[in-house]
């Protein structure tokens, strides 16, 4: 038998599949697909986010959008790899109106997972590398301002004699990785912050804070971290970080601006954005609202019988800070999740008795695990192999989420296997487990709720060693002047309680200024789903309402972890920037008409 190379299996793929498509002969493109494919699109095909399960769906796609796309120029970008049978491989192709690249993955010959991802528009590159800006004039002109007084003049205009296209709420990473992105590709765009700077978000956090994910997951756009900079960033590094990026990527924002109402002018097609900055009511007219105001909405601090009459210090985990205040003082942590994990173990370093009162099991991961899984593909180890944070990005967003959440199910299993005596300390110490709702364990959970798991840095050992105490599986009953009451009729004696208890629901801060009927015509931000009005299911495969077309005209959802919001800043913002420039975008989604935005 003659064997055949993954190289040779892709680019024979390929070839059928580019022929197939330019005859846009549906029938020939759906035999090379296993009838259980997923095709999972970014804005190439569909203009939407949009992941098709199965070839009933594959084939509906292709009828829909195969003609207005016209793809070609399928190629390979790199060599393909044989991983248990799969073949894998990068590859590029082209629509009518942009560029791409995708992953492919191959089972007996047909495809098994396909991801088609815009990277550019024709004709509206990102000025970046041989397009970049000359920066200078070659003639000399009196009177020219300098380029400093130029570009203080610039932004004395804004929100008067010159309207931002694109308004982004919110100057924190996400903000600013798609301000970027929307800067390079000409988009007039205003960021705005109620903070003073875009790093306070993560400044203004707990002490102890630092990022759970490596340093190559966590980069910006354009701008790679000093390469002598720990796997593992302290918060403040990161806020030192954003303010030094968004100086350099000469970003327009308003900081110490509060958004305070949002209400779409139907006659004119714009915004009507009222904003308070420095005690000034102002009214902006932006074409596109973007809130990049985090997953999370305002904090939920839960309301206990007796709190009033506290006589310590209680707050959320939001407000709290840390130190060695803490020192000798009886601490009461609600909350087991990632907070409160960081603050208890925190507050154990400063010298403070603490108790964790754990309500519901939470999802435990030790942190060389995930170096192993996700964190192999930002490691330095694959960056000496080629590997680039972009290319990553796409290749863990080829895994749609449905197969993510199968394949998670034997990783999981195996996880409980290898660290079986680590969970059994950490449950006879009172600690209570789960691998999620359906065994597969933590990456699902993070795209479910984004809450109820720890990536453990530390804490557990403090929990199973007794360092930490813990209560499981109760919650507060009522609260006395020196003391917490639990739902057993146990009491624990306190100084101090710290909720660390999340935050209420994405898009809680929009909520605030849109109008209401709009909230309820867009429906839930994030979690998997459809995101449309009336769906008949809770799943369509991507998540609710993020980086994609909403209900809404104009309306746009931005945020995610430092990887998540630096892909899908580029797609966001080049569905804007078509919009700016009078590209059509009919919008192909499964349970809604096809429409145009």
């Amino acid at each position: 038998m003659v064997s055949v190379s993954p190289d040779e299996l892709l680019a024979r793929w390929l070839q059928e599949f580019d022929g197939a498509l330019s005859r846009n002969d549906v029938a020939a493109a759906m035999a090379l697909f296993l009838p259980d494919a997923y095709w999972r699109d970014i804005v190439a095909f569909t203009w939407n986010i949009h992941t098709a399960d199965g070839q009933d769906a594959i084939r509906s796609l292709l009828e829909a959008c195969l003609a207005g796309a016209a793809p070609s120029a399928w190629k390979a970008d790199g060599p393909a790899r044989l991983v248990d049978g799969v073949v894998e491989g990068a590859v590029t192709f082209e629509t009518a109106v942009a560029r791409g690249s995708g992953v492919v993955r191959l089972r007996d010959g047909r495809c098994w997972t396909l991801l088609t991802a815009m990277t550019g528009l024709k004709g509206h590159e990102e000025a970046i590398g041989t397009g970049r800006p000359l920066g200078v004039s070659l003639a000399y002109q009196a009177g020219r301002p300098s380029p400093a007084v130029r570009k203080a003049q610039e932004q004395a205009e804004i929100g008067t004699t010159r309207q931002p296209y694109c308004l982004v709420v919110g100057a924190g990473h996400a903000g600013l990785a798609l301000g970027a992105r929307l800067k390079h590709l000409g988009v007039p765009t205003l960021l705005i912050d109620r903070l003073e700077r875009p790093s306070d978000t993560w400044r203004n956090r707990y002490d102890a804070l630092m990022l759970h994910s490596p340093v190559l997951f966590d980069e910006m756009p354009y701008l790679s971290y000093p390469t002598g900079w720990p796997v593992f960033r302290s918060k403040d590094q990161v806020a030192a970080w954003l303010d030094a990026y968004a100086a350099l990527m000469e970003l327009d924002i308003w900081t110490g601006t509060e958004c305070r109402s949002a209400v779409f002018d139907e006659e004119h097609d714009e915004w009507r954005v009222e904003v308070i900055r420095g005690g000034r009511v102002m009214t902006l007219r932006p074409k596109q609202l973007v809130f990049a105001s985090g997953l999370s909405g305002p904090p939920n601090v839960p309301k206990f019988p007796g709190a009033a009459d506290f006589k310590g210090e209680q707050h959320h985990a939001s407000a709290h800070r840390g130190g060695p205040a803490y020192k000798g003082r009886r601490c009461v942590v609600v909350g087991a999740n990632t907070s409160g994990h960081d603050i208890c173990a925190a507050l154990w370093e400063a010298g403070a008795d603490v108790t964790m009162i754990q309500r519901t099991p939470t999802i435990v991961v030790r942190l060389p695990w995930l170096m192993q899984t996700i964190g192999s593909l930002y490691s330095d180890a694959a960056v000496a192999q080629g590997m680039t944070p972009d290319r990553a990005d796409l290749l863990f967003a080829s895994t749609p989420f449905r197969l993510q959440a199968q394949l998670q199910v034997p990783l999981t299993a195996k996880l409980q296997q290898q660290e079986a005596a680590f969970y059994a300390r950490l449950e006879k110490a009172g600690f209570l487990l789960t691998d999620g709702e359906d065994h597969s364990g933590i990456i699902p959970q993070l795209y479910r709720r984004a809450s109820g798991y720890y990536m453990d840095v530390g804490a557990s050992e403090l929990i199973a060693n007794g360092s930490i105490k813990v209560r499981s599986g109760v919650n507060i009953e009522t609260i006395r002047a020196h003391s917490v009451v639990l739902s057993d009729g146990s009491e624990i004696p306190a100084d101090v309680i710290v909720y660390a208890t999340g935050f209420s629901p994405a898009g809680g801060w929009a909520a605030q200024v849109l109008p209401p009927e709009m909230v309820e015509k867009v429906g839930k931000i994030y979690g998997l789903g459809s995101g449309v009005r009336g769906d008949p299911g809770p799943w369509e495969g991507e998540l609710r309402n993020l980086w994609k077309p909403t209900q809404q005209k104009a309306l746009w959802f931005h945020g995610g972890n430092f990887s998540t919001s630096r892909l899908f800043s580029r797609a966001l913002a080049l569905q804007i920037k078509a919009r700016e420039a009078g590209i059509p975008t009919p919008v192909y989604a499964l349970a809604e008409s096809h429409h145009t935005q």
